[in-house]
This record gives C-alpha cells, structure tokens and sequence, in this order.
C-alpha cells in the first residue's frame, strides 16, 4: 500500500481551511499532519481553537491534534494555504523558500508573473510557470495558485467554447452566495432582504484572472487571452454556490445545439487521469428553463461540477446563459486540491 504524503493546512481554523480538512479525510493521496492556525490558536487542540462550519462533522483525528506555530520549522513540504491576502503576501514566499510546495487558495500572488493560476481542466500545461520561481531553484519549494471562487466556475465553462469557436466579448453579472465572504461574512442586517451590489476588487480579479487562465503559455510568460471582458459583481443571500448570468459573442459562429455539445461532451486531463478529486463531468447542462439553482444543484459531482443551464439567444452579443458552481468546493478549497493531485501525478511533490 502507497505511503500518504503528508501535508499541513495554513489557516485552518477558517472556512476554506475547514474545507481543507473536510475533503482531505479519508484521502488515498495525502494524510494532514501539521495544522497552523493565528497566535491565538496555536497551542490549543483543534477541536478547542475552531468554531467547526460545515455540515458534517469534525474529524475525530483532526479534533485531537495541536495547532502549530505558523512558520516551516516541523512543517511538512506540502502545504495547502488558505489565508487572507496580507498574510499569505508575507506567509507563503517564506514557506516556499522554505522548500515548500505550496498550493494556495489566497489571491496574493495568482497574478504575479512566474506563479501558475491553474484550473486542472482548463490550463494544465501553466503548472510550467512555477520552474522559473527562484524559490524552486535555491530551494526546490514553489507556490501555485487557483482562482478566484467567481472566476473558477465561469472558465471552466467557457473553456470547450473558447477551444472550440474562440471568444471575442464577454460579460457577466454574478449573485455570489455569502460563504464567499468568509465567517462571520456579511452581517446579517445588511444581507437579509438585500442585494450588495459591490464586493471588494471582485470585479477586477474575474476580469484580471479570465484572461490568465485562458491565455497561452509562451516559454516563460503567459500571453493573455484576446478578448474584451466585463464583470459586475454581487452578493446575495445564499449560503453556497455562486450564480453567474453570462453573456458572450464568439468569434466563429455556431448553433445552439454545437454550444451544448460543446458542454456536453468536454472532458480533460484530471479526468483522464482519473485524480481523485476530479468531477467525472466537469460541465453538466440542465435543459431545465429554470436550472441551475444553488439549492438543487450546488453539490453536483460533490461540489465540483460546473452547472450550466437557460443557453438562448441574446439580443446585443450572440449567447446568454447560466453558470452555478460551488465557492467553497470547486472555488476554493476543492480547486486547491484539485491542483495539489494533478502536481503529484506530474511528480513535483515527490
């Protein structure tokens, strides 16, 4: 039997952190060893430290075990990160010249230009990037990244369109469920009832990171997709699962059902693969004229399915649709393993 590569969780009392530990129990590849949490928690068991989140409960093992100092002194060299963006800008670089390989859910440094911002399904052949991180050459650590909880569900949909057709213009308008924000999130005063219709530099990152993902890797450097791109963002009262109506001209023409099929029939390297986190389908299309919705269809493939639904024409582009995906799973924590399995396969946490 194939020995467990251990890991240790950076923020692992916070919500993605918890979801690290939900996903990771029972996992065939990776075994958690080493939690790290802020000042206050270190010392102190996990199941004191952490006011436990999710639906199932907490992992008896991971209750009982002590939350470390957060710094790579007895750390092991796999760690998944899931920090806020101060602390992971100062946090990770030390991990990784550390000899750490670190696979982070945080923004800080997914648009820094030798860091992968990787979608296993979507651009693979970006994990390259992280050869030219002098961290990987003085200490064989690196770090690689996933995207933004928005942004993740909305490519892997547009992926086998772009493949296909090409995109020239897209917008879209985003109802973003509340664990985006993290806990305590939003209070419940200001959601209750109500639509937000700003969140923090959101906007930016879906349009920053789209293009990232979709570009081109072009020896060292990541030639960005070619396309005009607009994003509005908003948060509304949902637990989970982030909805996005997406409008979107191609650049080569195409009927209904060849964009359905397109969706349909997409399958990629994790499921090849077989890794397994992967989805076994990474897009599923409802033909339901009210679906998806975050209440039915949030936990599709365990929560790392990209719902898509309602495709019709559109009066100023070429096509209007729906896209559901879950912010937690597939948009944060289940994005990070994800990556984590497809670098194992590729041998760069041996």
């Amino acid at each position: 039997m194939q020995t467990k590569i251990p890991i240790g969780i950076l923020g692992a009392t916070g919500v993605v952190g918890q979801r690290f530990v939900q996903l990771l129990e029972n996992h065939p590849w990776f075994e958690v060893e080493w939690l790290a949490a802020s000042d206050r928690s270190q010392g102190k068991l996990y199941g004191e430290a952490t006011r436990w989140r999710l639906k199932t409960p907490m992992p008896s093992k991971i209750a009982g075990m002590r939350v470390s100092p957060a710094t790579p002194g007895g750390a092991p060299k796999v760690i998944f990160a899931a920090l806020d963006t101060a602390i992971a800008l100062e946090m990770e670089p030390e991990f990784a010249r550390a000899g750490c390989a670190v696979v982070t859910n945080s923004s800080a440094l997914r648009m820094q230009k030798d860091v992968p911002l990787v979608i296993p399904e979507v651009n693979p052949d970006h994990v390259k990037l992280l050869e030219c991180q002098a961290w990987r050459r003085q200490s064989r650590g690196f770090v690689v990244t996933n995207p933004n909880c928005s942004a993740i569900g909305l490519v892997i949909a547009l992926k086998p369109l772009h493949e296909r057709f090409g995109i020239d213009t897209i917008n879209v308008v985003t109802m973003q469920a509340v664990s985006g924000a993290g806990y305590p999130g939003v209070p419940s005063l200001d959601i209750l009832g109500n639509v937000i219709p700003y969140i923090p530099k959101e906007e930016e990152k879906m349009e920053e990171e789209t293009r990232k993902l979709l570009g081109r890797l072009d020896g060292s450097d990541i030639v960005a997709g070619d396309f005009a791109m607009s994003a509005q963002c908003n948060r509304v009262a949902v637990e989970d699962g982030h909805t996005e109506s997406v409008f979107l001209k191609l650049k080569e023409k195409a009927a209904a059902e060849e964009v359905i099929a397109a969706w349909n029939e997409f399958s990629s390297l994790p499921q090849a693969l077989k890794l397994p986190h992967a989805p076994e389908n990474a897009i599923q299309y409802l033909t339901s004229v009210d679906r998806p919705q975050p209440r039915l269809d949030v936990e599709s493939g365990r929560g790392m399915t990209t719902t898509v639904g309602r495709l019709r024409p559109c009066g100023v582009l070429d096509w209007k649709f729906t896209v559901l995906s879950h912010n937690t799973i597939r948009g944060a924590a289940g994005a990070a393993l994800l990556n984590a399995e497809l670098l194992k396969v590729q041998g760069y946490l041996d």
